[in-house]
């Protein structure tokens, strides 16, 4: 497979800490750059974005001065971010966080002094709608708060607001700049709010009282999560994770925070994912189903009864946080791209696509919901019977696949298999759950199905084939047994299995999504790309409910390793550089470590 190439001086991708709101999210660097956020929701306009240019593209920096980090992670069970610095002359502890709330879009930024004496340095460069506008900055007085001075930015609809000790501006650099000697003891505390331009300016609020509320409000959540065994830390920053990236108000759960991190530094494989993907919310969906967290599971399901209501042949594989289906993809020519891959993208095209595998994914989920005791109504019920409605209208239709591929449309072994979990899980809701529906339909077109797959979906050497029309392996073949199609031992997937590790995994033992062909036209994009998370935890899972317990382990432990320091995962992994490459923190990946854990918890814990 083709290695990726090593990125430029640009900050590693799992190097960022992320903190949120449930709304939208921030990327800090470790040397305290805010480097990336958008407001007042993920998929909004960013008002820092140096992670995809350079500093003069919008920062906020807090740091020690010619101090080094001693330590960085999160208050446990939380998303609030703790980094401790120890300077020539004394210690420091910053804490960076964005209380969940009644809509306001803040973030805060704590320093105290440990002990001796230190200097911070406060830098403040914003910039509006991706770094096209260079926002008007000046101080005024918040009359509410016994007139005190606060900097505020505006341009067209947008405003930033800064409470605490104001920087100095710089005007040839359009930044403003701030020094601050601390003494042990001594605390400083900035807020930085976005809003509409047009509002009041914003009240201060108590950064001491929200910290504690923040922490209380993410650890009563976290501690109802059951983890155990030795990835029980993992699986709770990957479930807290999924939780960050799940919309509070909307419902939505984007697949990851940022837009074109490179699957390919110096690339064109850069894409949007600040959407919400049905597989991917389907698949968060079960994860946490599995864990007791069935708390958002509803707001989900009335988010995807939202977003895809309408005749069933609008049904979409992506929506906006709030079900928006206009997700036009264009290009950011002035920016520079992380590590200069360019174009920079956001909207993104794959919204167009159709992708086979779709709508069975989201019947599984729902049938876990079901399961886990959340009755349908009968509007959730009807909904799932036009899904069912509109696979049965496209049933001889190629597609896309899994992997969103912009070349020519084939015939998915993976997407035909989820077309049949489709009806499959249309039948067992009216055979189980006495729900109606043409039920003898959807039990002729699932055996259809099965006898399709089984004739034209197996190649010569008894593995399951990525499309009707080649004998490449791909690893969505992997998800077969996970819908009830086969068991994880069959010999078809053994067979599969041996043919991923030929062709598809590298030397470190990760799972590359597919092999490419400069000859064909199914991926049509130019470049490599690295090993996906997700495919591996995939196999971890295959090889764990196949009897390949010790192996499942070693590779578990390589993708938790690869995930350090922060245990947040991207899209790929690199293992020559050990860098990750893609969007940042990825739903996908966070959720496939959660199941390949459970999945070698639950073989030990028969075996034993």
């Amino acid at each position: 497979m083709p290695a990726a190439t090593e990125p430029t001086a640009d900050v590693p991708i799992g190097h960022y800490a992320v903190v949120g709101d449930m709304r939208t999210a921030a990327l800090i660097s470790p040397e305290g750059s805010v480097d990336w956020l958008c407001l007042p929701r993920f998929d909004s306009p960013s008002v820092f974005a140096s992670l995809l240019g350079t500093e003069q593209d919008g920062r906020w920096l807090v740091r020690v001065v010619e101090g080094e980090v001693e330590s960085r992670d999160y208050v446990e069970g939380t998303f609030v971010f703790r980094t401790v610095w120890r300077g020539p002359e004394g210690t420091a502890e910053v804490i960076t966080f964005m209380p969940p709330g009644d809509g306001r879009s803040d973030i805060v930024r704590q320093v105290r002094c440990t002990s001796g004496v230190v200097e911070v340095e406060h830098e403040l460069i914003m910039r509006f709608d991706y770094a096209t506008l260079r926002p008007w900055v000046h101080r005024t007085r918040v009359e509410e708060d016994g007139g005190e001075e606060v900097l505020t930015a505006v341009g067209g609809p947008s405003r930033l607001v800064l409470h605490g000790p104001l920087p100095e501006p710089v005007p040839e650099e359009d930044a403003h700049r701030g020094r601050h000697r601390l003494a042990e003891g001594d605390e400083l505390c900035w807020v930085l709010t976005g809003q509409e331009s047009w509002r009041p300016l914003p009240s201060l609020i108590d950064p001491k009282a929200l910290l504690q509320e923040t922490v209380d409000d993410w650890r009563a959540w976290s501690e109802r999560i059951q983890a155990e065994g030795p990835w029980a830390r993992q699986i709770t920053r990957s479930l807290t994770v999924l939780r960050a990236l799940t919309h509070a108000d909307t419902g939505g759960i984007v697949a990851a925070a940022t837009t074109s991190l490179p699957e390919d530094p110096g690339g064109e494989r850069n894409w949007d994912y600040r959407y919400t993907w049905l597989r991917d919310s389907a698949l968060t969906l079960q994860a946490m189903l599995s864990h007791g967290l069935d708390g958002g599971a509803e707001a989900w399901r009335d988010w995807l009864l939202r977003a895809i209501a309408g005749h069933s042949n609008q049904l979409r594989i992506m929506y906006g946080l709030g079900g928006e289906r206009d997700l036009t993809e264009r290009e950011l020519p002035h920016l520079r791209g992380y590590a200069g891959s360019r174009p920079v993208r956001i909207g993104n095209g794959a919204a167009d696509q159709y992708q086979a595998d779709v709508i069975g994914e989201v019947m599984l989920a729902l049938a876990d919901l079901r399961d886990s005791g959340i009755d349908e109504n009968r509007y959730s019920w009807g909904i799932q019977r036009m899904m069912l409605e509109t696979q049965a209208e496209r049933l001889s239709e190629p597609d896309h696949g899994i992997w969103e591929m912009r070349g020519d449309k084939h015939f998915f072994t993976h997407g035909r298999v989820m077309i049949w979990a489709a009806f499959d899980q249309g039948v067992r809701a009216a055979e189980e759950c006495g729900l109606p529906g043409d039920v003898d339909h959807w039990r002729e077109l699932r055996d259809r199905m099965r006898t399709e797959i089984e004739e034209r979906g197996v190649g010569p050497d008894g593995a399951f084939r990525q499309t009707y029309a080649n004998d490449e392996v791909d690893a969505s073949l992997l998800q077969i047994p996970h819908t009830g199609f086969c068991d994880y031992d069959d010999p078809r997937m053994l067979a599969t299995v041996r043919r991923l590790e030929e062709d598809l995994v590298d030397d470190a033992g990760f799972l590359h999504r597919y092999r490419m062909h400069e000859s064909d036209n199914m991926d049509g994009l130019e470049g490599g790309e690295a090993t996906f998370f997700i495919c591996t935890f995939w196999l971890v899972e295959q090889y764990a409910r196949s009897g390949r317990v010790e192996q499942a382990e070693a590779l578990m432990q390589a993708c938790v390793d690869a995930g350090q320091p922060l245990d947040l995962l991207a899209e790929e992994y690199d293992p020559a550089s050990r860098r990750m490459l893609g969007n940042y923190p990825q739903a996908f990946s966070h959720l496939g470590l959660v199941r390949a854990a459970d999945a070698i918890a639950h073989v030990r814990a028969q075996t034993t």
